[in-house]
């Protein structure tokens, strides 16, 4: 495989600076990795200082078609494009979701909303809707204080992996530390343990195909 970017997307939504766990396993995942032959280009999106809310100009915006959008329509969906554009150039989008209230924080849902668009990163055929981000695998770095991944009170881990799945997705893994209340030190050399062992095998991969 000749050299080339792999490109690599990691959004931040936890609400801390220093002491987010789901930042520092993020920080350590990607430290992990080996893509032979290929250069790592990083882009970080953090969006802990807030995101816009979709609004009534924004969805008229959205539903304009692109050729006659006026000026102000296009300036109101740029910040939008450009999250969108960032995951369309994406490799590996990895996601730092602390669990929020049994949820994701607000701002990863602000996210959501502003890079979910038809004809754009979705579409509908007769079955249904159809993702079009192809090709792409993500990780969602999540972290709790006290809800279990993936039990019924975890309306987080699982609602992620649907929405990436929705625009298209579906290669998704779900790492990091819940229950950090209960025994932090555990939790914590689980979550380090399984980062490891993914970033070995998503290396691997591209060992093989090198």
């Amino acid at each position: 495989m000749t050299d080339q970017a792999f490109n690599i997307l990691i959004v931040h939504t936890s609400g801390r600076n220093d002491g987010s766990v789901s930042r520092q396993l993020s920080k350590e995942l990607i430290e992990q990795f080996d893509i032979a032959g290929r250069t790592l280009n990083i882009v970080e999106r953090d969006l802990a200082h807030g995101v816009p809310f979709i609004d009534q100009d924004w969805i008229d915006a959205n539903y304009t078609p692109a050729d006659k959008r006026t000026a102000d329509q296009t300036a109101t969906l740029s910040y939008s494009d450009g999250l969108v554009d960032e995951l369309k150039t994406a490799d590996l989008v990895v996601i730092g979701a602390p669990i929020y209230n049994f949820s994701v924080p607000a701002v990863l849902k602000a996210w959501i909303d502003l890079i979910a668009r038809v004809s754009v990163t979705f579409t509908y055929n007769e079955n249904g809707p159809v993702g079009l981000l192809e090709n792409k695998s993500a990780v969602v770095v999540a972290a709790s204080g006290g809800t279990p991944f993936g039990s019924d009170i975890d309306f987080a881990t699982g609602y992620m992996r649907h929405v990436l799945g929705f625009v298209g997705i579906t290669d998704v893994a779900i790492l990091g530390a819940d229950r950090l209340a209960v025994d932090a030190d555990a939790s914590l050399a689980k979550a380090k343990a399984e980062i490891s062992e993914f970033a070995a095998s998503f290396s691997q991969k591209f060992r093989q195909a090198a």
